[in-house]
């Protein structure tokens, strides 16, 4: 019995001898949380002043539709309003952005064009539907 304990020993303490102590990590490093935030708020076009179209721009939703009547469009989107009034001569779209943070809309942005996609003058077409 003797015998056969010999060789297993032997091999166990040559196993024993490959078998490496743990390498010494450093400690990982903690990295700061990162913090997600809502997405911001797009900054506001501001209009560059253009003659004739100071009596739309920077007016709201109920003060353009007074001007020129009901949209023929009035859409919502993530920040902001599209309306658009359609005359024979023209399509005007006057696109709506709060002010500042939850405040009122305003237009800040006007464009003109034909029923065939063909752009117009804004002042010439913002003239033309309010005389109808």
């Amino acid at each position: 019995m003797i015998k056969n304990i010999l060789p297993l020993t032997a091999v166990a303490l040559l196993l024993a001898g490959c078998v490496s102590a743990p390498e010494a990590r450093a400690p990982a490093r903690q990295t700061a949380p990162i913090e997600r935030k809502a997405a911001s708020f797009p900054p506001r076009p501001t209009p560059a002043p253009i003659a004739g179209l100071e009596g739309v721009l920077g007016k709201d939703a109920n003060a353009i539709k007074r001007l020129f009547g009901e949209p023929r469009l009035d859409v919502v989107e993530v920040y902001g309003r599209k309306l658009q009034f359609v005359g024979k001569p023209c399509i005007l779209d006057a696109f709506l952005y709060p002010e500042r943070k939850g405040g009122r809309e305003v237009v800040t942005y006007v464009d003109a064009r034909r029923s065939d996609g063909t752009a117009v003058d804004r002042v010439a077409c913002i003239d033309a539907l309010q005389r109808r």
